[in-house]
């Protein structure tokens, strides 16, 4: 059976993806998503970050995401304190040891149960921070894998939510037009060579049209291929919905 990190790494190259659009894609940095492909576990932040970075990653390149982490757990996780303690016959020794672990048992819980409160207002605090090139937190990526709507003060959703971003990253010679909400166009029929990707898009919504296949959208971070057809294919792309297929009649054209 492969390596956990050469399963990534084949995939990925496979797919001729670059590192820095993983990064783009996942919201994981560059170093964490390397450390994953050579398993340097040492590397990342802790198992959580480990887990919930593995999961993302795997999704991101279309593989078996909980059968990776399950593998990882099997493989690598260490067995925890109270797994590594022998088992003790009864006797007058064995109820000391078990009062002594009721005493301090309560203790012991409070003290998680603090610790996680203040992982969890850390883990807040970054992700209101604005994050342009900090380390990512299982709260990000989760975000990201799962946009949700934020609300402002007045119950309205911020203009983030209520925006789509695409950028097209062809993987051969393509013919591409993307109109605004407005009909303007942002690409005009313009034939986009391999391996050159497109800066950001923006806008409420937007519909793109490709001439072929031969290039994948990066929708809010999400990979989304092109299918290969023997006319063009169109797409309306909407906040917090997937890519939805239009029909000829309504496919955006900009000739």
């Amino acid at each position: 059976m492969p390596d956990i990190g050469q399963t990534l790494r084949e995939t990925r190259l496979r797919n001729r993806v670059d590192i820095t659009e993983v990064e783009a894609g996942t919201k994981i940095r560059a170093k964490y998503l390397r450390a994953l492909e050579n398993e340097e576990w040492d590397l990342l932040p802790g198992p959580t970050f480990v887990t919930t970075f593995l999961r993302t990653y795997a999704e991101y390149l279309g593989l078996d995401a909980r059968g990776l982490v399950e593998e990882y757990k099997q493989r690598f996780e260490r067995p925890t304190a109270v797994e590594l303690t022998p088992f003790k016959p009864g006797g007058l020794g064995g109820r000391r040891d078990r009062r002594r672990r009721i005493a301090l048992g309560p203790p012991l819980i409070g003290l998680m149960v603090v610790l996680l409160l203040l992982g969890a207002l850390y883990g807040l605090g970054k992700l209101g921070q604005d994050g342009g090139g900090g380390d990512a937190t299982p709260n990000e990526v989760e975000a990201e894998r799962k946009p949700a709507p934020t609300a402002s003060p007045s119950g309205r959703r911020s203009n983030a939510a209520r925006r789509v971003s695409v950028i097209i990253v062809p993987t051969a010679a393509v013919n591409v037009c993307l109109l605004s909400p407005s009909g303007s166009r942002l690409i005009d029929n313009r034939d986009l060579a391999p391996g050159r990707r497109t800066r950001r898009y923006r806008g409420r919504r937007l519909r793109v049209s490709f001439g072929n296949g031969g290039a994948y959208m990066l929708v809010n971070g999400r990979r989304f291929e092109v299918p290969d057809r023997s006319a063009p294919v169109g797409f309306d792309l909407r906040p917090g919905r997937r890519p939805r297929e239009l029909a000829e009649a309504r496919r955006p054209k900009c000739g």
